[in-house]
């Protein structure tokens, strides 16, 4: 449990830095998964002031060095989106308002949403340039569709979203997938 100085009990700024902290976790690494298989899309229905369900092995606040750590098995669940990693690592700057600068995912990153899911190796979503990466042999299914590389670069300003071979699992260091095709086409 992540404490303050003066007792047990967690002060109320933590216990929101905490929640806050989790909820922009989940969903800005849905929007990894699934912010592309075959070019840029929104992901529909997703309600970000869903309430944000969280769980580790461990966690820590590090307020020194403006960061939560949540370490071991994490399960973050927001609505019907659901991320898991061995470690994530959220920072933030806290002058004046709380705002969250970066998320790091690693440890086997999967995260689902109804038939959707996507995997890879590590997550980082940067705050400032609107980027998210997701890379290390990644792997994205749609239902039967699927889409394998190395790295997955989702640019939020531009909403273009691109996958490069460097990293891929094969090691052919190319992209590649199958996509079904509805009959009657």
């Amino acid at each position: 449990m992540m404490s303050d100085m003066t007792g047990n009990r967690p002060t109320l700024r933590k216990l929101a830095l905490r929640g806050l902290a989790a909820g922009l976790l989940a969903g800005s690494i849905g929007a990894v998964g699934f912010g592309s298989i075959a070019g840029a899309q929104n992901i529909t229905g997703l309600t970000s002031n869903a309430p944000v369900t969280w769980s580790a092995d461990s966690g820590q606040l590090q307020d020194r060095q403006n960061r939560v750590v949540l370490s071991g098995n994490v399960i973050i669940q927001q609505g019907d989106l659901r991320m898991t990693a061995e470690r994530t690592t959220i920072a933030y700057d806290d002058a004046g308002a709380l705002r969250i600068l970066r998320i790091n995912a690693t440890g086997g990153v999967v995260v689902t949403r109804g038939s959707e899911r996507a995997r890879g190796d590590a997550a980082v979503y940067d705050f400032n340039r609107r980027v998210i990466v997701l890379s290390g042999g990644v792997s994205v299914n749609r239902g039967q569709d699927r889409l394998d590389g190395g790295r997955l670069v989702i640019d939020l300003n531009s909403g273009v979203s691109s996958v490069d071979g460097a990293g891929s699992r094969d090691g052919n260091g190319r992209v590649s997938g199958t996509f079904e095709v509805p009959e009657g086409n």
